[in-house]
């Protein structure tokens, strides 16, 4: 272990600490020699990492989000009137999804740094497509509860998950990128839950009057059926992923000691989980999700809602949803693949959530939105066009900073629990009777993208200095995965990543 550092006495480090001295007989003197030789083609290899392992879990991300938020669409569809519900219940059920997402983040991340992705992810999946299509049999209120509070459980390790597991692939640098690409699946699944919702809509009097029990059956049995296959294509780790040679392997693990702790074999232990607990950037980096997930939860689950309060019927209403998830899913690739080019984070996350505001002031000073429906509509246009991209920023700040396998593990869930508290007060917000202008739920939304500016912000700041301090302590180290006595990213050598 690095030794501490102290106030009064800093620990100094020579030059050569830069360089991690490797045993030249070594695995390790191998794979350096590989990556220095470039008998691999990175950018090939790379391609192929993205091919076999985004469209995967991208996927499995796709039907959470689908399964979570289609409950908007079933609204619309006769939901609340054959369940019985009254004033603020339907927004009860919503409450209680995150309230079990919450509570089962951290644990499951824990489970699946002491199992594996291959059988924890796809398990995952099928427990929530048996809860979604469950969904679709309730026959009451206390049912309804019961489901979306399971549903909430069951998904709550999906997401903290593949973001950690991205890191056990990718570089640092390059994990924004596919974490952003990973998180554009939301907005493809609200595209795909308004096409579908229509679609499914034409079922209503088959079996039963309303079309919205045939929402959850047939998403969920997707789910069910997607999830099996998953346990053939979602693979663990480099050292035992079957696509790859004995070379590429030796690549990746020379490529991922260059740069982070991947290659670490690192014991599962109790204190590293407190190590993320007791770090305050931890909760800083929760706190920017926070801030984003009251807009991005209410506006995927009001969405429907919002449009039909416009004076639209429900079955235009679920197209309508469509063009603004798409304008998101534009939104999102472009600001990664130009914050990834110009090796900036914290600008375009502010810059999002700045044009996430401005559609939610349209919305709020529209007076009467039926009489201008346009004016409403082109506000959520602006606001998932911010609100997309932003949060997927947002949700790559532990992945490219914390340092130490399992606290960072711990650190990802952490940020997802204590984001989507701010969810479990966004699901009250829009009322029954608050509607077409939701002067409630709308301002809230805004009150929450100019705090997330505001923690950016702070986080900007707050790890410049603190890169600044440790310039003046010891000189900078890429190449920890070599080092013997790497004390994750507590340890002075290590640079954290705010605008590069």
């Amino acid at each position: 272990m690095a030794e501490p550092v102290t106030e009064g006495k800093p620990q100094q480090y020579s030059e050569s600490d830069k360089r991690p001295s490797v045993d030249p007989g070594s695995v390790t003197a191998s794979e350096t020699v590989d990556l220095e030789t470039n008998t691999v083609n990175e950018k090939s290899l790379l391609l192929k990492l993205d091919i076999r392992l985004l469209p995967a879990v991208g996927i499995l991300y796709l039907l959470s989000f689908l399964d979570r938020s289609n409950v908007g669409n079933a609204r619309i569809e006769g939901l609340a009137s054959d369940l019985g519900m009254t004033g603020n219940q339907y927004l009860t059920g919503l409450t209680l999804y995150f309230i079990g997402y919450v509570i089962f983040e951290i644990p499951c991340n824990i489970v699946l740094k002491r199992t594996t992705p291959r059988f924890w992810l796809p398990t995952l999946t099928i427990l929530w497509g048996i809860v979604a299509t469950l969904l679709g049999i309730v026959q009451n209120l206390t049912g309804f509860f019961i489901a979306r509070f399971f549903l909430g459980v069951a998904e709550s390790g999906l997401f903290p998950g593949v973001v950690y597991y991205f890191s056990m692939w990718y570089k640092r640098r390059e994990r924004q990128f596919r974490i952003s690409l990973f998180f554009g699946a939301a907005a493809l699944a609200g595209s795909f839950g308004g096409i579908l919702a229509y679609g499914i809509g034409f079922m209503r009097g088959t079996v039963w009057e309303h079309g919205w029990r045939w929402i959850f059956i047939l998403e969920g049995v997707a789910t069910v059926l997607v999830a099996v296959g998953a346990y053939w294509f979602i693979y663990n780790y480099p050292d035992t992923a079957e696509f790859l040679s004995d070379k590429e392997r030796k690549f990746i693990h020379a490529r991922l000691a260059s740069d982070s702790d991947a290659t670490h074999d690192e014991r599962f232990t109790w204190d590293n989980v407190l190590r993320a607990i007791k770090d305050p950037k931890c909760w800083l980096y929760g706190l920017s999700f926070h801030t984003m997930s009251l807009p991005l939860y209410t506006f995927s689950l009001f969405l429907p809602s919002i449009i039909n309060a416009l004076g639209y019927r429900a079955a235009t209403a679920q197209l309508l949803t469509i063009p603004p998830y798409a304008f998101a899913f534009l939104t999102t690739l472009t600001v990664a693949t130009v914050s990834e080019r110009l090796h900036q984070r914290a600008i375009f996350i502010i810059g999002s959530a700045i044009l996430a505001i401005i559609g939610y002031i349209m919305l709020l000073t529209n007076k009467d939105p039926i009489a201008r429906p346009g004016l409403s509509y082109a506000g959520t246009f602006f606001a998932a066009g911010g609100i997309y991209p932003a949060t997927a920023l947002a949700l790559s700040w532990p992945a490219i900073n914390v340092s130490g396998q399992t606290k960072r593990a711990v650190a990802n869930a952490m940020q997802i629990s204590i984001g989507n508290l701010g969810a479990v007060l966004g699901t009250q917000l829009y009322r029954s009777g608050d509607g077409p202008r939701y002067i409630v739920g709308h301002s809230f939304a805004l009150g929450y993208l100019a705090g997330n500016v505001i923690v950016s912000s702070l986080l900007y700041f707050i790890l410049s200095r603190e890169n600044k301090r440790r310039d003046g302590v010891a000189p900078e180290v890429e190449e920890v995965g070599h080092l013997k006595d790497w004390d994750g990213d507590e340890d002075p050598r290590w640079r954290f990543q705010y605008y590069r």
